[in-house]
């Protein structure tokens, strides 16, 4: 059959870390392939800026810590490409803020401060949290011998379960905002378990040292990751600024075309698109039903960041962690990002969930003046000065066509133990689908990503082989 010029083996869609990753593999396997990617860069939901303009201090505005335990891909690759990695710094005194708006002191190794009773009530909930995590499925969540009963509960449904005080429910918005960006009223308690499970558990998902979700940043950046993973690909073979308008799948062949009018033709298409935008891309055939109720009961969460960069790590003379939390908002807690070696020092507030979401509807001054107001109240508890920044970044990843949310996203209950839940990762015909929600380590961080790339990869390179297909001048053959 003759086929539209610039046919190629397979049609990478997306050019972020789980796109790349699935390149890389297809390219070091000896297939042909193109990259289509809707955004001016590559990187997705990894983009690392400039500091200052004169200074060598970057600071990542969209994903930011791997570990070298647990994440052995983004470890490696960041071995390979010589990247310095610095420590998160896990020190000092943090700050609290409770739904009232009383702020108090706590030790770094205190995720929250409450009283006695309180405390008590906190770990009956990790507790069970953790033993749901420990009994729970990883390869098959829906088989594991709590999942139905997780499945018809939200979070906050779960909560209430274990105990009655609102403390626990505060905690627990505090979990869901800070991994997932939504309320625990948004989410599958299943869902919520399983991801934790992803993270190797409760404790190290949350921690910010050795085996911790938060353990090392890159001092050259993020976004050097996929930078560097394009760079190793067939000269040309990534197309930027192509979003994906349709993709018509036929007997043998898939034609991809995008917003330019360019159509491209391959034997088969792996998607990294995350589900909640599938349905930007007109897929013909349909896609089947189970994926559209996927679709349907999935949704992103609100996740966005203002970097305050500093002249001087100021809050370290007062012997400060640089952490604030708040369940009020509209910052939702806060992380020292200095690297010391290139004289960058900033804290990155998050602002997250419901009230991110508001904030986030601010125009840009106002989102300025409301995150320095809280910043200065939430700090000026332990000291008598705050020093205003040099210079303030803000990234709303809301505001982003092609990305509208982050992390990752979440399931709604019901979803994840019904056929529809269980078909994220099932190709349709000859399109595969990638992409950090999909895998089953680490979902929702970029080692997730660089994982389900091999996935994908792998499933079309299996797939390839064992139909023998070549493609030379426009044709694709058997």
């Amino acid at each position: 059959m003759v086929l539209p010029a610039q046919c190629v083996q397979v049609i990478v869609v997306g050019a972020g870390l789980s796109g790349l990753q699935a390149a890389t593999n297809l390219h070091n396997a000896g297939y042909t392939y193109t990259v289509v990617e809707a955004m001016d860069r590559v990187g997705g939901k990894i983009l690392s800026l400039p500091s200052s303009d004169n200074g060598t201090g970057i600071v990542d505005a969209g994903a930011a810590w791997i570990n070298d335990n647990s994440q052995s891909y983004m470890y490696n690759l960041a071995k390979d490409f010589g990247f310095d990695l610095v420590k998160q710094r896990a020190e000092g005194t943090s700050i609290f803020q409770k739904d009232k708006g009383d702020i108090s002191l706590i030790p770094y190794q205190l995720p929250f401060d409450f009283e006695p009773q309180e405390i008590f009530d906190l770990l009956l909930l990790v507790g069970k949290l953790s033993r749901y995590v420990d009994r729970s499925n990883l390869q098959n969540p829906h088989l594991g011998p709590d999942a139905k009963e997780l499945d018809s509960m939200t979070v906050l449904q779960l909560v209430s379960k274990i105990t009655a005080l609102p403390t626990a429910k505060s905690a627990a918005g505090i979990l869901t905002r800070a991994l997932l960006g939504v309320e625990p009223d948004e989410l599958s308690a299943l869902y919520f378990v399983d991801y934790l499970k992803s993270g190797t558990g409760l404790w190290n998902i949350i921690s910010d040292e050795k085996g911790g979700g938060q353990y090392l940043r890159n001092q050259q950046g993020n976004q050097q990751f996929p930078i560097r993973l394009a760079a190793k690909l067939t000269p040309g073979s990534i197309k930027l600024q192509s979003p994906v308008k349709s993709i018509t799948q036929f007997n043998d062949h898939c034609v991809v075309e995008t917003d330019k009018g360019d159509k491209l033709c391959a034997k088969k298409v792996i998607s990294s698109v995350s589900t909640t935008l599938l349905p930007l891309i007109k897929f013909e055939p349909p896609l089947p039903q189970e994926k559209r109720q996927l679709i349907e009961s999935t949704k992103l969460g609100s996740y966005s960041k203002t970097i305050l960069i500093f002249s001087e790590p100021w809050w370290r003379r007062a012997e400060l962690s640089g952490d604030f939390t708040s369940t009020k908002g509209p910052i939702s807690f806060t992380r020292d990002t200095s690297t010391d070696k290139t004289n960058q020092f900033s804290i990155t507030c998050f602002h997250v969930g419901q009230s991110g979401r508001q904030w986030s509807k601010l125009d840009p001054k106002q989102r300025q003046e409301a995150t320095l107001a809280h910043f200065q109240k939430g700090f000026r508890a332990a000291v008598d000065h705050v020093p205003e920044p040099i210079k303030i970044i803000e990234k709303v990843w809301e505001e982003e066509p092609w990305i509208k949310g982050a992390p990752n996203p979440v399931m709604m209950p019901g979803l994840m133990t019904s056929k529809a839940g269980q078909s994220i990762r099932d190709s349709f015909g000859n399109i595969h689908f990638v992409g950090t929600e999909t895998s089953f380590d680490w979902k929702g961080y970029m080692e997730g990503a660089v994982r389900s790339g091999v996935r994908g990869a792998q499933e079309v390179i299996n797939s390839l082989a064992a139909t023998n297909v070549t493609v030379s001048a426009g044709y694709i053959s058997n």
